[in-house]
């Protein structure tokens, strides 16, 4: 019970980060530098993620032992 309720908790925190990874619509490149440059959408986002490099460091939250011991 107790490591289910962990592990809801690190998806949670993992899914509130990649919502926070899109890259930038379309509409907000041509906005930004022009109708006549072509750049990729990632490079406006503010936050940039990579699997290899920049880990997310979430653990799940320690909880009290439930035992009398």
């Amino acid at each position: 019970m107790v490591k289910a309720k962990q592990q809801r908790q690190k998806k949670i925190k993992l899914a509130k980060h990649n919502r926070r990874t899109k890259w930038a619509p379309v509409w907000i490149v041509v906005r930004k530098v022009g109708s006549g440059k072509r750049v990729h959408p990632a490079s406006i986002t503010r936050i940039r993620r990579n699997w290899r490099t920049r880990k997310l460091k979430i653990k799940p939250r320690i909880d009290r032992k439930r035992h009398l011991g």
